[in-house]
């Protein structure tokens, strides 16, 4: 633990400084190009674990469980657009977006900045 600004203790997740606990955060998302569903995965499992421990990891943590949730409804309600040749190029899309936002999240992340994710839907407040 680190003494704040306000002089109150900052709980640092799993050792690391605050920052880059979030940066990791939103950048395991990336690992969901690489290995299927593990970007799904590992950031609900930082939430999990760390989110009754600090507010800041809460907070970001919502707004990845609500790009994350959003991003499969995208998904199955693109899936019957592919017969028409529509949810190829949509779902391309939404990965571009996946990617560009969990960059974007990261390094918000580590500049100290919670980044809302602009196609999320809040499923979770």
């Amino acid at each position: 633990m680190t003494e704040s600004d306000s002089g109150q203790e900052e709980f640092k997740p799993w050792g690391m400084k605050m920052n880059s606990f979030l940066l990791l955060m939103h950048l395991s998302q990336l690992s969901s190009v690489i290995i299927p569903l593990a970007g799904l995965v590992m950031p609900i499992i930082m939430w999990a674990t760390n989110k009754d421990q600090s507010s800041v990891v809460d907070e970001h943590g919502k707004n990845i469980l609500n790009w994350i949730i959003s991003a499969v409804v995208y998904g199955l309600f693109m899936l019957p657009l592919i017969y028409i040749n529509l949810g190829i190029i949509a779902l391309a899309a939404l990965g571009i977006c996946t990617l560009v936002f969990a960059i974007l999240g990261g390094v918000k992340a580590n500049e100290g900045e919670v980044y809302v994710y602009p196609l999320a839907i809040r499923f979770i407040k």
